[in-house]
């Protein structure tokens, strides 16, 4: 029999009792023991303070970027031996992949997001630079830094691989280490899940540790710096919530609970819009048997339509195989557990006590390829509900268990969708606008994400259920009031965003950017050497190259025009301009003022800028006239290496100026450059 073990500490434990038993889901065979016992829990946390938070803090963005990469990889060569466990939860091979791939894939989109949107340094610099006073002297910046804790999640039964690595990748990145507690039904599929990471050897030691079994007195060592991300009931979330270690110590915790989601068909969909509702609906029901907390559980119909769709999700729901996920042609498998089909059995009844059952019985049902009575099975269960009554607005059966709910106008609709108290997710399938406006921003303030599904984006949406690491997943209210993934913001979760004040050369010194009142090195005239003609390691913030003047004329302006075709009446028709009142006069385009400046700073010769790949933040300031003197400014702002390639990116502020000192443009002229080894 398999003792599930923990790895805490550096090392595998095995518990000092007998556990409690776990059992494939199809069979009812018990196949693992799971128990904590023995664990030092504070220890556990004092480990990933002291050795996973510190080795993590040592690498860059990008770098522990590329090391989720690597284990996203790693996870994808084993894919098979997670799909053979999952299939003793009760999963399907469908099922399987949703879990399994889905969580690999949210790796590999954190790892790439890194590497866009994150730099290449230990320091997150959120947002502009703020003058704090006049002189420019004082200023001040909000940086983030990553947490001196631990990330403690507490997962959900129902997708032990994505849940773990959803909320993991995050953390990582942000510098965290993790110890993950997952769902005691399917536990034995995260243990291998655990087994396969550390194996691999990838992530620094002490930054993933996993307890098999209850978390014991973990809550208790909590500090101000660790984080807590849970998953499951409302009632639970609501428990742990209270703790007094988390109360007292203000312990940053976010819940993703019950959620009665919903999907509405507008009134006026076509056919080709109704069979998108009815296949969601059905998908909805049969993946992963419906134990999903995205899965529609309220389904608002027009009245008129509520018969026609009752038919064809039941006929749908009708040519569903149920059974053994081993058995060819089995589309729905087991719940997690007997415990859960109990749960599942209880909630219909409530909801059947508040409509009617259509489709489908919660006491019997056809299996293929198994014992119906050994194995979590049951039928998926279709209702009609009174969506006046309370029990659809308050009752999650998390099974295959839908009902719906015939609505007469819009206003009713979002006022019954709104009754879920808040949900994870709901769906429009509707391609009317003003329906789709109306019922999107009437229910948003209830749910923390929304789908619009029609015929122009079917054949791309990943569908209703499927939460995406570059969009929120959370929900206000009964939903846990949390969000996870959400691109970024999930790593900047973990960190502790600082409001710092300073002087602007302090302020290099801290973030390692350049900023506006900072001094600046003129290479050329300090060093000889145009700062083009440095590598990516010579360079360093406030390099500075100081080119002009260059006067503009009123040739250069007519022949700018001539030949790009520009030729807006500012530039050329000097009665419309004298009565422009932002002018008063024939003025230069921005774009030959910033293309002038170009020609000023740019060393032509071949070396180690390797390429101008854009322009951000660009504006115009002040009008050029003719006859104007224009200077330009470049210093260096932001050195971003690439781990990968024999270049990294540098950015670059642009001050254009005129004869009187007045900035005619600002902007960031971006370049590639290429490292000092890759020149040799």
């Amino acid at each position: 029999m398999r003792v599930l073990r923990s790895y805490v500490g550096g090392d595998w434990h095995t518990p000092t009792d007998e556990g409690r038993p776990l059992f494939d889901a199809v069979t009812g065979e018990e196949i693992a023991r799971l128990s904590s016992a023995g664990v030092d829990f504070g220890a556990a946390l004092r480990h990933g303070r002291e050795v996973g938070g510190p080795a993590l803090r040592e690498l860059t963005f990008h770098q522990r970027a590329a090391l989720l990469k690597a284990l996203a990889q790693h996870l994808r060569e084993h894919r098979d031996e997670l799909y053979a466990v999952s299939a003793r939860t009760g999963a399907t091979l469908g099922d399987s992949k949703f879990d399994v791939d889905g969580g690999i894939g949210v790796l590999l989109a954190y790892a790439s997001k890194a590497k866009r949107e994150l730099p290449n340094d230990t320091v997150y610099v959120d947002g502009p630079v703020e003058p704090l006073g006049r002189g420019g002297t004082f200023v001040g910046q909000h940086l983030c830094v990553p947490l001196r804790g631990v990330a403690v999640q507490v997962n959900a039964f129902n997708f032990p691989v994505w849940g773990p690595l959803e909320k993991f990748a995050p953390a990582f990145l942000a510098g965290v280490p993790s110890l993950i507690k997952p769902a005691s039904p399917t536990a034995f599929l995260t243990a291998t899940l655990v087994e396969l990471i550390v194996g691999s050897g990838i992530l620094p030691p002490g930054t993933l540790q996993f307890v098999a079994g209850s978390l014991g007195d973990t809550f208790d060592h909590l500090t101000g710096q660790d984080l807590v991300s849970f998953t499951g009931s409302a009632s639970t979330a609501q428990t742990l919530r209270a703790h007094p270690a988390i109360v007292r110590n203000s312990v940053r915790f976010t819940a993703e609970a019950d959620s009665l989601n919903f999907s509405a068909l507008g009134p006026d969909a076509s056919d080709a819009e109704c069979d998108l509702f009815v296949a969601s609906l059905v998908a909805e029901m049969t993946v992963k048997a419906g134990q999903k907390c995205t899965a529609i559980r309220r389904a608002f119909v027009p009245a008129a339509r509520v018969d026609a769709v009752v038919e064809a999700v039941s006929a749908r729901l009708a040519q569903t195989v149920i059974g053994n996920p081993a058995e060819e042609g089995v589309r729905m498998g087991a719940l997690a557990s007997l415990g859960q089909r109990e749960e599942v059995r209880r909630s219909v009844k409530a909801l059947a006590d508040a409509g009617r059952i259509v489709f489908g019985d919660p006491e019997k049902v056809e299996v293929t390829g198994a014992d119906a009575d050994r194995g979590a099975f049951v039928s998926p269960i279709l209702l009609v509900g009174d969506p006046e009554r309370a029990e659809p607005h308050e009752v999650e059966a998390f099974g295959p268990v839908s009902t719906i709910l015939p609505y007469e106008t819009t206003a009713q609709l979002i006022d019954h969708a709104a009754r879920g108290q808040g949900s994870l997710a709901g769906s429009v399938v509707s391609s009317d606008p003003d329906f789709v406006r109306e019922v999107v921003l009437g229910t948003a303030a209830f749910h923390g994400r929304i789908l619009v599904l029609n015929e122009s984006d079917a054949a791309e949406s990943t569908g209703h259920g499927s939460p995406l690491p570059q969009l929120v997943h959370g929900g206000p209210g009964r939903a846990g009031g949390g969000e996870e993934m959400g691109g970024i913001r999930g790593v900047l979760h973990h960190m502790q965003r600082t409001a710092v004040q300073a002087d602007p050369d302090s302020l290099v010194a801290i973030t390692g950017r350049w900023v506006a009142g900072a001094q600046r090195h003129e290479t050329l005239q300090n060093e000889g050497v145009h700062p083009f003609r440095k590598h990516l390691e010579e360079l360093r913030p406030g390099d500075t190259v100081v080119a002009g003047p260059r006067r503009v004329s009123q040739e250069d302006v007519e022949h700018f025009a001539e030949f790009t075709g520009d030729t807006f009446y500012a530039h050329t028709d000097a009665e419309a301009a004298a009565a422009n009142p932002l002018f008063g006069e024939r003025v230069a385009h921005g774009y030959l003022v910033v293309s002038l400046a170009a020609g000023l700073f740019v060393d032509p010769d071949p070396g180690p800028v390797l390429a101008n790949f854009g322009v951000d933040d660009l504006r115009f300031l002040t009008p050029v006239a003719f006859g104007d003197e224009l200077t330009v400014t470049l210093t260096c702002k932001q050195l971003t290496p690439r781990e990968s390639a024999g270049y990294g990116e540098v950015r670059w502020d642009a001050d254009v100026t005129r004869q009187d000192g007045r900035s005619v443009a600002r902007y960031d002229v971006l370049t590639l450059v290429a490292k000092q080894e890759a020149g040799q």
